[in-house]
């Protein structure tokens, strides 16, 4: 069968990952992620000088976005279902602000997502979300691609793709966002070794969600490599091991006749090549 080219590719089984955040929740959730990305969320919105009346937090694991819940009176929470679908409950231009913290990088149809979200928003509403991207978990990754191409001959999914700056920033542009701005928050966290990692990836509900993944359980003998080539590569002198989490931050606006506008080509009333030359004058 030939797959549509206008359906974008099902990477992540959304459905397991509503699994696996539950079992996460149930054991103990490991928050110090997303507790950054609440006090962040905080000073951001304490930026925006203006007021909001009527918000959602959009998928965010745990708790929630408590950043939004002691600024705002209500909050709607919309949190993923059993199915992991992406159709998001909003009617179109109801929704002063959306947030998100930790969830857009599981999302199968990005592009679709932010479209919906922009759909939801009033004239001059805000969308405000953190999610995984960059080179997180780049350590992890290397280390399982040399420890499996050594000992089974080949290599198979194990680290989600994420998106960089660049992208997302296109996304929010292609989405109808106006004033997009995107930044990242690099966090390195040290671990005693490989197996201390996964198991907090574990208890944040972000293990290995990869439609693509390898279903049966991996050989001891690749996890013991693993582990050796992560501390050969990425160990400081005392021993630790570093992984790298990237925080994207992405901001967009609904489009309002009362936001800064660019100017229109031919309109400045300085020339460029002017001021070149008493620069080089003076």
């Amino acid at each position: 069968m030939v797959q549509n080219p206008q359906t974008p590719p099902i990477l992540f089984d959304r459905a397991l990952l509503h699994a696996r955040q539950r079992r996460a929740q149930a054991l103990g959730l490991v928050s110090f992620l997303l507790d950054r990305v609440n006090e962040d969320m905080a000073d951001r919105l304490a930026a925006v000088m203006r007021e909001f009346h009527a918000a959602a937090d959009l998928w965010t694991p745990g708790e929630g976005l408590t950043a939004l819940c002691a600024r705002l009176p209500s909050v709607q929470r919309v949190e993923l279902d059993a199915t992991g679908a992406e159709k998001l409950p909003f009617a179109a231009e109801t929704l002063d602000l959306i947030a998100s913290a930790l969830a857009l990088q599981f999302v199968n149809d990005l592009p679709g997502v932010l479209a919906q979200i922009r759909r939801a928003l009033k004239p001059d509403g805000l969308l405000l979300a953190a999610m995984i991207g960059g080179d997180s978990l780049n350590e992890l990754r290397q280390a399982f691609a040399a420890a499996e191409a050594e000992c089974e001959g080949g290599v198979s999914p194990r680290v989600a793709p994420f998106a960089d700056l660049r992208d997302i920033g296109a996304l929010l542009q292609r989405a109808g966002f106006a004033l997009p701005v995107t930044d990242v928050d690099r966090v390195v966290v040290r671990y005693a070794n490989a197996f201390a990692l996964m198991q907090d990836l574990r208890r944040m509900g972000a293990a290995n969600v990869l439609v693509e993944r390898r279903r049966t359980p991996t050989r001891r003998r690749t996890l013991l490599r693993m582990a050796e080539i992560y501390a050969g590569r990425f160990a400081d002198p005392d021993g630790r091991i570093r992984a790298t989490f990237d925080l994207v931050w992405l901001s967009g606006w609904a489009p309002h006749a009362s936001q800064q506008q660019p100017l229109k080509p031919g309109s400045a009333k300085a020339s460029l090549a002017e001021a070149v030359k008493k620069a080089g004058k003076s």
